[in-house]
């Protein structure tokens, strides 16, 4: 019998989480949830047998085994808690809590409940990002010593919450910079974390009390390799995103670059010198695989992944960024 999977909140993004599960054939989608009237129709739409409820209590209540969140981030934490105490695999967008003190609490109560949690960490998933860990992890650049990592959103997020530093944790660097974080200590195998420094801005100057940071930097040394970071939303830059990830060693180096400046489409290159070998290039359908992933091992084992715990770290760095 397949897994019993409900989906709470189920915007596009939701959907398309949804859809990517669906499509592996592993689990079976029987309940669904959203305030929004239209979301949760254009949810019913793929999955039309699925009950529509209208709390997480009630979708609790439906004997799920595993349950999808993508809701704002200031319910996250709250919302993983409750399903992993009622014994349910938990698959969440980022980031999992607005802290690393919420981010561990749910990381401890899947570890005792025994539960799966995954979260959509998903640009590890992309063809550029894993050819380019390939060559890193196989010596190719020789000894790393350096990361640069770069995510600018020309537009700001279009939802009331994410500039509420109550509700979303933060601004561009939780929004924006966890992935950046997270791409770094995943290639490099989540080494300790020292030295971190980080100036944070909002529309050019120091955020005023309850205002929330639209251009970050940050640097850190995570193990023996130097690492910078620059995120922003609403940057005049001249496009829609600019979104890098750049390794260089003693050898050579190597980057993932978005395309024209979209969100979607990478290419992956590794140099030598002033010369560049092509190692991936769209298309790429990278968007649902962290999800597909978790619905496949639901599908194989509930139990709990000790790779989850590699969400703390990142969180940790974080809140180190944010001087927490």
């Amino acid at each position: 019998m397949k897994p019993r999977v409900g989906f709470l909140g189920t915007g596009w993004i939701g959907r398309h989480r949804m859809e990517a599960m669906l499509a592996t054939g592993a689990i079976d989608a029987v309940a669904i949830c959203d305030p929004s009237p239209e979301c949760a129709a254009a949810a019913a739409q793929l999955v039309p047998d699925a009950a529509q409820v209208q709390s997480l209590e009630e979708m609790l209540e439906r004997r799920l085994d595993g349950i999808v969140i993508a809701t704002p981030s200031a319910l996250h934490a709250e919302q993983a808690l409750r399903a992993l105490d009622a014994g349910v695999a938990v698959f969440c967008q980022k980031p999992l809590g607005r802290t690393a003190a919420e981010t561990r609490a749910v990381v401890e109560t899947a570890s005792a409940a025994d539960r799966l949690l995954g979260v959509d960490l998903s640009y590890r998933e992309t063809a550029a990002m894993r050819a380019i860990a390939d060559v890193v992890h196989g010596g190719g650049v020789g000894r790393l010593f350096a990361i640069d990592l770069t995510f600018h959103n020309a537009y700001g997020p279009d939802k009331a919450w994410f500039y509420d530093p109550v509700q979303s944790g933060g601004g561009c660097v939780i929004d924006l910079g966890i992935h950046l974080v997270d791409l770094a200590l995943w290639t490099l195998g989540f080494p300790a974390v020292r030295s971190v420094t980080a100036e944070l801005l909002h529309v050019g100057m120091a955020p005023e009390s309850g205002a929330v940071e639209d251009y970050a930097v940050a640097r850190f040394d995570a193990g023996d390799v130097s690492v910078r970071l620059a995120c922003s939303w609403g940057l005049h830059a001249g496009r829609d995103a600019v979104i890098e990830a750049a390794f260089y060693g003693t050898g050579g180096g190597a980057a993932l670059r978005n395309v024209d400046g979209s969100f979607y489409d990478f290419t992956a290159h590794r140099f030598s010198g002033t010369s560049s070998e092509l190692l991936a290039a769209p298309p790429d359908a990278w968007g649902g695989r962290a999800a597909a992933a978790w619905a496949e091992r639901l599908a194989r084992s509930p139990g709990f992944d000790a790779g989850a715990e590699q969400y703390v770290r990142a969180a940790e760095v974080l809140d180190r960024i944010y001087g927490r």
